[in-house]
């Protein structure tokens, strides 16, 4: 097939039925990792691991040897990556986190190539549906404490976490998808059930209470921005970051430990917030005008009566807690992890061998496995030897993303899915993602999806009519 075919694809080709049976393994392996804790505990991680391979194994009898021979190089920095971590764990101990390493390369690998077999529309769409089904599950644990579905952070603060227990992991996720519901949205501008989940995405989001989830997306923003119309990215973000905020307002007094639920404010405020994000795009000239003209008012009268009124000690703490910068866990294992990097700066510790030790706020010891930064934890544990074979698994990834730009892969789906891989790269220096099994899945299906495919679904005939 000759990539530059992908240009002439009519629009109905894109957004018609194409589940191939790689589609469908994908988001199974996907779904397998949401629901099963991210594939954090060895039985969901190897569930998802299997999953993947086979998505792999369909897509290779589908005729995937080609999508093979193009990512060689992808292929071969991973496998540089493996067998660094091997040889650690072979002279310093660390075998069972050296071959959870490999299977997370694997899995990764998997689903790079899987996903040329797929169409980019129907993996996003599955994604975007899976997010939603995070989001909605999120914002009702908090809503209602549920704690199969949220978490009580350090006895303060209830967050969103759905079935990932851990709610920066549910915000990774909710981001990619995000970023990919802001895609199609922006390919198809006047659909509701997009704009929908475009809204109940960032809602989710900002029910995690995470500010590393936050910054990851303000960076998945910048690079769409720069990808694509500047303009047309921040006229249809705007309406569905402030249903977002209207729905966060509402949640505010859930969030608290110390207060009880409201859920008919929560409620109330998902509504008003989602005929905000829905119906403030479909109006034009002067009613939009006039409507953004309320909102302004009315927020300002809000800011107004917050300055004006003592605040609940409730919504101190949140704004204590939520909204700064400090955090005493991460900082305490940054100095750690940079102490042992001191002490094994080329060759590191061995994989998972390193345990950080801090005071938290009471004075107590905290022992940690995690630096709550994949890069840092990575030269922690490998070195800076490990360092290269990793800078050579990013270099290629940015040349498979480069290479389906110049292969004509569809627009704007082509940048959402790039600024969904920025975000993760981003989030990944604040938490420890790759430890869940489906972070690598999704970020190898990204790479897939941004890529040069082969499915046959994206071959017109040539005489111009549709497929049969």
């Amino acid at each position: 097939m000759d990539p530059l075919a992908l240009q002439r694809i009519p629009a109905r080709e894109m957004t018609g039925a194409g589940w191939t049976p790689p589609t469908l393994a994908l988001l199974g392996a996907s779904t397998a990792g949401i629901v099963t804790q991210g594939g954090f505990y060895l039985p969901g991680r190897t569930l998802v691991a299997v999953l993947a391979l086979t998505a792999l194994v369909l897509a290779v009898r589908a005729g995937a040897p080609a999508a093979l021979k193009e990512d060689r190089w992808l292929i071969g920095s991973a496998a540089a990556v493996a067998l660094w971590a091997v040889f650690r764990a072979a002279t310093a101990g660390g075998a069972a986190v050296a071959a959870g390493i490999c299977l997370s390369l694997a899995t990764l690998l998997a689903g790079v190539v899987a996903a040329r077999r797929a169409r980019p529309v129907d993996l996003a769409t599955g994604l975007v549906g899976i997010g939603v089904l995070v989001a909605v599950t999120g914002w009702a644990g908090v809503t209602w404490r549920i704690e199969r579905w949220s978490v009580l952070v350090e006895a303060t603060l209830w967050r969103a976490s759905s079935t990932l227990t851990y709610p920066n992991a549910a915000a990774a996720i909710l981001t990619v998808a995000a970023l990919l519901a802001f895609a199609l949205l922006l390919a198809e501008p006047g659909s509701v059930w997009r704009a929908c989940a475009f809204y109940l995405l960032l809602t989710g989001l900002a029910a995690t209470l995470s500010r590393a989830g936050a910054l990851a997306f303000a960076a998945g923003v910048l690079v769409f921005a720069f990808l694509a119309a500047v303009r047309a990215v921040l006229r249809h973000l705007a309406p569905a970051l402030l249903g977002a905020a209207v729905a966060l307002a509402g949640l505010a007094p859930s969030f608290p430990a110390t207060s009880a639920p409201r859920p008919l404010l929560a409620a109330g405020g998902l509504l008003l917030g989602g005929l905000i994000a829905v119906l403030l795009p479909k109006l034009r000239g002067g009613k939009l005008a006039a409507a953004w003209g309320l909102l302004l008012a009315a927020a300002a009268g809000a800011l107004a009566l917050l300055a004006t009124r003592p605040r609940p000690a409730q919504f101190d703490m949140l704004l204590h807690r939520r909204f700064t910068f400090a955090s005493q866990g991460r900082t305490g294992a940054l100095r750690s992890a940079l102490d042992q990097v001191a002490a094994h700066p080329l060759l590191g510790s061995g994989p998972g061998r390193a345990r950080y030790f801090w005071f938290d706020f009471e004075g107590q010891l905290v022992v940690s496995r995690w630096v709550h930064n994949e890069y840092l934890q990575w030269l922690v544990d490998l070195g800076a030897v490990g360092l290269v074979p990793l800078a050579a698994l990013g270099a290629a990834v940015v040349v498979a993303l480069r290479r389906g730009r110049a292969a004509g892969a569809p627009q704007p789906l082509w940048a959402g899915v790039v600024a969904a891989v920025a975000a993760l790269a981003v989030h990944s220096a604040f938490d420890f993602l790759w430890q869940l099994a489906v972070v690598p899945l999704v970020f190898g299906v990204l790479v897939g999806m941004a890529g040069p495919h082969h499915s046959e679904e994206f071959t017109p005939s040539p005489n111009g009519e549709e497929p049969q």
